[in-house]
Formats: C-alpha cells, sequence, structure tokens
C-alpha cells in the first residue's frame, strides 16, 4: 500500500534520484524549467509516495501566470519503474489536484503526452504558449472549476 505525504526537505534527494532515474539526464534543460527557477514549489502539493518507507512516486507543483491569471504548472510527476502500470501515477495526480482545488486553485497545466494526462482530465491548450522549444501539442491543462481556461490564452510567464 502507498502511503502519500506533503514531501519535506528531507525528501528532496531522494525524488531528485526518482527523478532523474525516471527522466532523461538533460531533464533540467528543458524550457519548463526555466519557469521553476528561482520560484519555490507550492509546498502544499508536492507529495511522496512511499510503500514501505520507500519511496514509489512523487509529484511537485509551480505557481505560473498565463496574462496575469494564475494556474499550477506541474511537474515533474514520476513513479519509480518497479510500481509503473499500478495506476501510482494516476493516483498522484488526481489526489493532488484534489488538494489544489481545495486550497482555492483553479486550474492547473503541464507539458506531456496527450494520449497519457487526457486519462485523467488534461486537454490541449491551443491558447496557451510555453516558452521555446516546447511543442504546443503537448501543453496541457485541467480546469479544477468549470470554465476555468475558458478566454486563457498567451505566454505562461514566472508568476
Amino acid at each position: 500500500m502507498h502511503e502519500l505525504h506533503i514531501e519535506q526537505p528531507q525528501d528532496w534527494w531522494e525524488v531528485e534520484a526518482l527523478f532523474d532515474l525516471c527522466f532523461a539526464p538533460a531533464r533540467e534543460a528543458l524550457s519548463s524549467y526555466r519557469l521553476r527557477d528561482d520560484v519555490p514549489p507550492v509546498g502544499d502539493l508536492c507529495m511522496v509516495a512511499r510503500e514501505e518507507g520507500v519511496i514509489s512516486g512523487a509529484i511537485r507543483y509551480w505557481p505560473v501566470q498565463i496574462t496575469g491569471q494564475r494556474a499550477l504548472l506541474l511537474g515533474p510527476v514520476a513513479v519509480h519503474p518497479t510500481h509503473q502500470g499500478e495506476g501510482l501515477g494516476a493516483h498522484l495526480l488526481n489526489h493532488s489536484l484534489a488538494v489544489a482545488k481545495d486550497l482555492g486553485w483553479s486550474r492547473a497545466m503541464l507539458v506531456g503526452d496527450h494520449g497519457y494526462y487526457s486519462r485523467v482530465g488534461f486537454e490541449r491548450l491551443e491558447q496557451v504558449k510555453m516558452p521555446p522549444p516546447t511543442d504546443p501539442a503537448r501543453v496541457l491543462g485541467r480546469a479544477l472549476i468549470e470554465g476555468a481556461w475558458e478566454n486563457i490564452q498567451g505566454l505562461v510567464e514566472k508568476a
């Protein structure tokens, strides 16, 4: 059974090791990381999953804005290879997004695979632009309250 808890400072290096394991070595060169530089994550939404004390998954969120409207930038999210296919990624996503809604956030976005993230309610954001180089087809969003992405357009910037 996986237990979820808010990421604590002592979890940082273990979470970073998980991200290094699950993603390409140059992950921090991606444009989404420029939106995270010198910006603290939204701590109440950064979560770690553990099974018998061992990290099995992690998710982080960062504040961003699009033409003055605040949003959450989700990512990275990762599940240890030994736990992939168990539904842990979807559980991390759905649980943390429910908490985000309870905390007053109305929209979340990410850069990712539409085929995977559409299963948990993410849709393409055709009018929202990430800093280059980002494939526009990979810019996805999920409304946490109905209509939250209506009339939101423009470049994603640091909050």
